[in-house]
């Protein structure tokens, strides 16, 4: 019981960083197997195992091939990893992918099989805000609300304000890692707009937006310029945020910030096309 809490203790550590892993969950075993039903391991995007244990060399290549391409895809999977005798029995081939089950083989003297589920955890989108206004306070709750992980940039006696976020940042001019997903929004309306657009639009996002009218973008591009942004990433900015369906009220301009938001995603989505499952064969 002690390695179940270890794992699930790294699975919620994990998810609070936002990282991407895999959960590999062994569901049954026949016969001589290592690991047993119940046995759990984290896989990593590089397929190192970081918690857990699934058994030795048998199943292993397997499971992680297995947990790279759903963490590739994003869609789970049942690998059955059996012997040759018995995959001949069901008429099924290693790496055959059949009514939900992906089949590989095992080559060990234990000569048993394992059935194992595999989960993947994508990397947390990110929703940046920049400001503690009324407004990015109702962004920060309704973000969370969206499964978002909300990491917040104000000075640092408006915290208390957003103290929901799970990340604080203390000001505007700041660089830090990219995750693979982020959209940011800049509702400082007002309250130090030049030093939090420059910072908006000096890190990686997908999605940019201004609280405010476009003039006042303009009024405010020559010294943006000037510090070093490209004029591009001020054409892609989406000023002012948000659908325009008459929102007026802090929470009703964060419903239209984060319904543009869902626009902008969805729509990436679909361009990428659906994700297709991917099968995989057993490591000898």
């Amino acid at each position: 019981m002690e390695q179940f809490h270890d794992v699930m203790e790294e699975v919620a550590a994990a998810r609070a960083r936002g990282e991407p892993f895999a959960l590999a969950t062994v569901v049954r075993t026949v016969s001589l197997t290592a690991a047993k039903a119940g046995a759990k391991a984290i896989v990593r995007a590089d397929g190192t195992i970081s918690a857990g244990w699934i058994g030795g060399g048998c199943a292993r290549g397997a499971v992680l091939k297995a947990a790279r391409d759903a963490l590739a895809d994003g869609v789970p999977r049942l690998i059955s990893v059996q012997t040759p005798d018995a995959l001949r029995a069901i008429g099924r081939e290693a790496g055959e992918h059949r009514e939900g089950t992906l089949y590989a083989r095992n080559m060990c003297a234990s000569q048993g099989t394992m059935d194992v589920f595999i989960e993947p955890f994508a990397a947390a989108v990110e929703l940046l805000i920049f400001g503690a206004t009324p407004l990015a306070v109702a962004l920060t709750d309704f973000g969370a609300r969206m499964g978002l992980r909300v990491v917040v940039a104000a000075d640092p006696v408006d915290h208390r304000h957003v103290a929901s976020a799970q990340e604080l940042i203390a000001g505007f001019d700041f660089s830090r890692p990219t995750p693979a997903e982020r959209y940011t929004v800049v509702a400082t309306q007002g309250r130090g707009d030049e030093a939090a657009l420059f910072g908006a639009l000096s890190v990686s996002s997908r999605y940019v937006a201004f609280v405010g009218s476009r003039r006042k973008v303009m009024a405010l591009k020559d010294a943006l310029i000037g510090k070093g942004i490209d004029h591009k990433r001020l054409d892609e900015l989406h000023a002012p945020a948000g659908l325009d369906f008459g929102a007026a009220t802090p929470e009703e301009i964060a419903i239209s910030i984060l319904a543009e938001i869902i626009t902008v995603r969805r729509r990436k989505t679909k361009e990428a096309g659906p994700a297709q499952a991917v099968t995989s064969s057993a490591a000898e």
